[in-house]
């Protein structure tokens, strides 16, 4: 049971880690077993000491300042909170009645952070997600927002460079764009335009994070400087050529698993819309569309859903190889489009990557300290002196059983309680 030593009403709660007295103020987390992100064992009976918004002390034979408020979290689990280096914030997810666009994007993020997702990597978007980030306290309690502006899709090399240049001018962190032919279905970018936003991206100190799906693309994306394979190689094994090249380059190797479920998964109804973690905070309008009949008639009907059925094997057969020859797996989902439910979709992606032969710890190392450095973020990531208080608090140890990050209790951002 979550307890606090102190009494305090549901609203001071809330907003724990500013609560003071005249002495600290500190807030002391007690009794949780915490592992911290980094690799190490889990430590038991752990206090974390927060003091405006970053952890200041953790550890097993850490005290309580004198005068911190104290939440006691007896028999509770403690990681980070998970970082999505591939999703979309638009807006598309926020309640109905909320009409501003920026809003609407801060909308989104509520809903990831509900979720245990405390920073997102936005790789697509327009420019109310890059006002919301700028608007954003360090400890807002919603999920941190990097954002790339829209894809870049002009097929020309004049255009690409153009659109590539208006991103950056308008502060984006990262560049995106797409080498990839639906399948078949559609006509893939050229390579000339591919350099021309590589070549942004070098002027202007921006990586460019590139949607993908051939091996031969990805080992020539490699070649070219791309600073991030933005989804898995799906279509044969990858080979010894390709784990040597992205060893060498540094280069984010991001999954996102659960994209190719959200093709066909809705040919029949899943059995998580039953979910109650799910269930809890899922979006209406997306959870009709998904529900639609004529929509899933469809689905079932469709060679590309049979299709990337087959590409899912072959991702996480991928996925396992590569974690076993020890390249870093940043974490990713590509949700926040149409029916991709953020929030619920990284707990699906942790499960897919579980199921791939990846032991618990390592897919959380991956969606905690790996997705960190993957997009280049300070102070996130790990549970560590200095670094900002985002944290999930669980009824059930995730190391054991990776479904236990559906018992989410607490989210914390910054120290401040998700609402």
């Amino acid at each position: 049971m979550i307890r606090s030593r102190v009494v305090i009403t549901l609203s001071s709660l809330a907003l724990a880690a500013s609560a003071c007295t005249p002495e600290s103020s500190a807030v002391a987390y007690t009794g949780a077993t915490v592992w911290d992100g980094t690799g190490a064992a889990s430590v038991a009976n752990a206090t974390i000491v927060v003091d405006s918004g970053r952890i200041v002390a953790l550890g097993a034979e850490v005290q309580p300042p004198r005068g911190a408020t104290v939440v006691e979290l007896d028999g509770k689990y403690v990681i980070p909170g998970l970082i999505n280096s591939h999703g979309h914030v638009t807006g598309a997810w926020a309640e109905a009645e909320v009409t501003d666009p920026v809003e609407r994007v801060r909308g989104d993020l509520l809903l990831y952070a509900r979720y245990g997702v405390t920073t997102v990597n936005s790789l697509g978007d327009e420019a109310p997600a890059r006002a919301a980030r700028d608007a954003a306290s360090p400890t807002d309690a919603r999920a941190r927002i990097l954002a790339s502006g829209p894809v870049v899709a002009a097929s020309d090399p004049a255009g690409a460079r153009a659109a590539a240049l208006a991103n950056a001018d308008a502060g984006a962190n990262w560049l995106k764009l797409r080498v990839d032919d639906d399948l078949g279905a559609a006509q893939k970018m050229p390579w000339e335009a591919v350099a021309a936003v590589l070549e942004v991206g070098r002027e202007r100190g921006l990586r460019v994070a590139t949607h993908l799906f051939y091996l031969d693309d990805a080992k020539r994306l490699l070649d070219m400087g791309t600073g991030m394979l933005a989804h898995s190689v799906r279509d044969t094994d990858v080979d010894a050529d390709f784990i040597d090249r992205l060893r060498a380059s540094g280069v984010c190797y991001v999954p996102t698993l659960v994209r190719d479920v959200s093709t066909f998964v809705y040919a029949e109804r899943p059995d998580w819309f039953d979910d109650p973690f799910f269930v809890a905070h899922a979006n209406p309008g997306q959870l009709a569309r998904a529900s639609d009949p004529v929509f899933m008639a469809a689905m079932r009907e469709s060679a590309s859903a049979a299709a990337y059925r087959v590409a899912l094997g072959q991702a996480q057969r991928n996925l396992k190889v590569l974690r076993d020859a020890g390249i870093p797996i940043a974490f990713g989902t590509d949700s926040g489009p149409a029916v991709r439910f953020p929030g619920y979709f990284e707990h699906m992606e942790l499960q897919l990557m579980v199921d791939a032969g990846l032991t618990p710890a390592q897919a959380l190392e991956s969606a905690t300290r790996v997705a960190a450095e993957c997009i280049g973020m300070e102070g996130i990531g790990t549970l560590a002196p200095g670094n900002w208080a985002d944290f999930l608090v669980l009824g059930a140890d995730p190391l054991q059983d990776i479904s236990a990050t559906h018992q989410l209790e607490r989210v914390y951002v910054g120290g401040i309680l998700v609402p």
